[in-house]
């Protein structure tokens, strides 16, 4: 039997603070996908109960306050709207966008992709076109505001991650590690490969939109040179680090 057909939604409370919808043990492309569909789905029903909602790598959670309004009854709308399709296999929401990125990929800006080609079994070259064509899909956002965890690349991009720490990693670095690319918010340590650096930033707190990306949204990286990545960042002051963003049907 399939993942796909095996998986089985699961609700449950946190402590007094909301509900949890849990799609699968682990992070699959049908729990992720169900787990955003089905936050949109409750969504956009704007119950009053619902405060707020967000989505994990495999999970909806929807902040109640439970003190006020009876779990029991929270689940059995959740139970309803559970029935309604087979959320293995739910279609993402639409009105979804597609950025596409430009970034330099290796040099002294992004110094360990031969690292992580290697530790892919790929050559530098062939880890270079893998980055650049996949349509990554913006999995979920954590760890620093407005920060994407972009997936999934193939399984030879299953590669661990450092034994050390790389002491600081700029903002708008990409990092590889477990099939996934995360675009970095702020300069911070990591125990990702830096593999790739855009001037994008993922949190613009001046502007009108301060997370531009979201769960669902998907992502596609541009190689480009360091000279260009420079002029770039010279003329950078919205954040967009020349991105080109596309509505999704």
């Amino acid at each position: 039997m399939s993942e796909q057909q095996k998986f089985e939604p699961k609700i449950r409370s946190v402590g007094l603070n909301g509900v949890l919808v849990t799609f699968g043990e682990k992070a699959t492309d049908a729990a992720n996908r169900a787990a955003i569909a089905f936050r949109t789905a409750v969504d956009t029903q704007h119950w009053a109960e619902v405060e707020e909602s967000s989505s994990t790598l495999v999970s909806a959670f929807f902040r109640v306050d439970l003190a006020a309004h009876r779990f029991d009854k929270i689940h059995d709308r959740m139970q309803g709207v559970l029935a309604e399709q087979d959320w293995a296999n739910a279609r993402l929401p639409s009105g979804r966008t597609l950025w596409t990125i430009p970034a330099v990929f290796g040099s002294d800006r992004a110094p360990q992709l031969a690292e992580a080609a290697e530790a892919a079994g790929l050559s530098q070259a062939a880890a270079l076109q893998e980055l650049t064509t996949a349509r990554l899909r913006v999995l979920t956002l954590g760890f620093a505001p407005g920060q994407p965890y972009l997936g999934t690349l193939g399984e030879h991009w299953d590669i661990p991650r450092q034994v050390g720490l790389s002491p600081n990693v700029p903002a708008g670095a990409l990092v590889a590690a477990v099939r996934q690319i995360c675009l970095f918010a702020k300069d911070t340590p990591t125990g990702w490969r830096h593999v790739g650096q855009s001037a994008f930033h993922c949190f613009r707190p001046k502007g009108g939109t301060p997370f531009p990306l979201s769960p669902g949204d998907e992502v596609q990286f541009t190689d480009i040179s360091a000279k260009e990545l420079a002029r770039i960042e010279a003329h950078n002051d919205e954040g967009a680090g020349a991105a080109i963003r596309e509505v999704l049907e």
